[in-house]
């Protein structure tokens, strides 16, 4: 990454971390000039991952910028943290599991060393640093070109190397659930994640319940070709009774900080 990029990325994240930063501000915390901080801010605007408004940047939420593996990790941290839990009880020794990029799904990968023996397969590039001192799992890395905004290898390399494996296993997340239907922002993400669930005997679904109400621009699947679907009691119960009615079958946990 060249100094210019690592530049952008830090802006980006310092916005994201406060939400809403005036120009100024953003000169004299990185030290540059005025003239500096619009070039990284108009590149970064360009891509969607911020917004500029008069006299100062905000992270204000957009397809892309909800994208953002960077955003991603700093929502809904509790109910990530209780669906992963809930996820290792469908996890057996001795089994060959999918992973997906999710950040949802990457709060698992720090428990999994409880399970011996464990075959994992990724393609996160966080679940991957994550593994690197689990002993007891094997770890298989779907690569390819690497994707900085979701930290993880998505292109068609990635698609065969999976096509070429089977897993007992799939767990995963998706962008965004209306109705029965799970939907993901980028068309080649949904296409890993699509053809990880033909790859796989069994698929879990974890959804908090940011996800729920909202759409995406791709559809990923209907809830009801899931095994389980995994949410926390912070989902509305009239919700949660509708999906069970329309044959999902689901699984609520405890998880609400509310």
């Amino acid at each position: 990454m060249t100094t210019a990029d690592s530049r952008r990325e830090e802006i980006a994240d310092y916005v994201i971390a406060h939400g809403q930063v005036r120009i100024d501000k953003l000169v004299e915390h990185f030290g540059v000039s005025r003239m500096t901080i619009h070039r990284h801010i108009d590149q970064l605007a360009a891509k969607g991952v911020l917004r500029k408004l008069h006299g100062a940047v905000t992270a204000q939420p957009s397809g892309i910028y909800e994208s953002l593996h960077r955003y991603r990790a700093t929502v809904a941290t509790t109910e990530k943290q209780a669906l992963a839990k809930a996820a290792l009880a469908h996890i057996e020794p001795g089994q060959v599991i999918f992973l997906d990029d999710s950040t949802t799904v990457g709060a698992i990968a720090p428990f999994l060393n409880e399970i011996d023996p464990l075959t994992v397969i990724s393609n996160s590039v966080a679940v991957a640093n994550a593994l690197v001192d689990a002993d007891v799992v094997d770890f298989i890395c779907l690569g390819g070109q690497y994707h900085r905004t979701y930290n993880a290898y998505i292109d068609h390399i990635c698609l065969r190397a999976i096509e070429a494996l089977r897993a007992d296993l799939l767990i995963c997340s998706a962008s965004a659930i209306e109705g029965t239907t799970a939907f993901i922002q980028d068309q080649q993400v949904a296409r890993v994640k699509q053809t990880m669930v033909a790859s796989a005997s069994k698929s879990i679904l974890l959804a908090d319940h940011t996800k729920f109400g909202k759409v995406a621009l791709n559809v990923f699947g209907d809830l009801t070709d899931f095994d389980t679907v995994i949410v926390t009691d912070s989902l509305d119960p009239a919700e949660a009774a509708r999906l069970s009615a329309a044959g999902v079958n689901l699984q609520i946990v405890k998880g609400s900080s509310r």
